[in-house]
């Protein structure tokens, strides 16, 4: 391969080329390996749960999306509904496990679900809290590990939203 390259390349290129290989292969191996240990750096559990009554903010990063603090970067509206509260968290309920949420902890008015990514396996959390007062259930979707997620927490809470909608919540 190398001697077939260099005959096209010219003579004396086939160490640079050689060279050029070895660095690319050199940046795949790391590129891939770094993906590897973010993905298995975020099957660690991170803090969960309700603090003073509210789903924990955001860290100030892209990744995450709240409905309780209104940072403009990360906020998104909660899920409004009317009639029975317990009918509302149920439909909720239902509708993140449909979206692929695993639920880890469900208490009647906090649930923490959560996601893995297709390929590379990442964790995000996903946690609800039912505000019976307001006829509202906030939402809390982060990812684990990283800054950046390509829109897919907010996606998610949007995907979460339409599918209240279908089944008749007023989200």
């Amino acid at each position: 391969l190398f001697r077939s390259a260099a005959w096209v390349i010219g003579e004396g290129a086939e160490a640079d080329l050689r060279i050029l290989i070895y660095v690319i292969a050199t940046l795949m191996v790391l590129f891939l390996g770094s993906f590897t240990y973010l993905s298995l750096n975020s099957r660690k559990a991170r803090e969960t749960g309700l603090v003073g009554a509210k789903l924990r903010p955001c860290p100030g990063t892209p990744n995450c999306v709240v409905s309780e603090f209104h940072d403009e970067k990360s906020h998104t509206e909660p899920f409004a509904f009317s009639g029975e509260a317990s009918v509302a968290w149920k439909n909720a309920t239902a509708s993140v496990t449909s979206l692929g949420g695993r639920i880890e902890k469900d208490t009647g008015d906090y649930l923490w679900a959560t996601f893995r990514s297709k390929i590379w396996r990442f964790v995000d959390d996903v946690e609800l809290r039912l505000d019976v007062a307001e006829k509202t259930i906030h939402v809390r979707s982060a990812s684990r590990v990283g800054k950046g997620d390509l829109g897919v927490n907010r996606k998610r809470v949007e995907l979460l939203r339409d599918l209240l909608k279908a089944r008749g919540l007023g989200a």
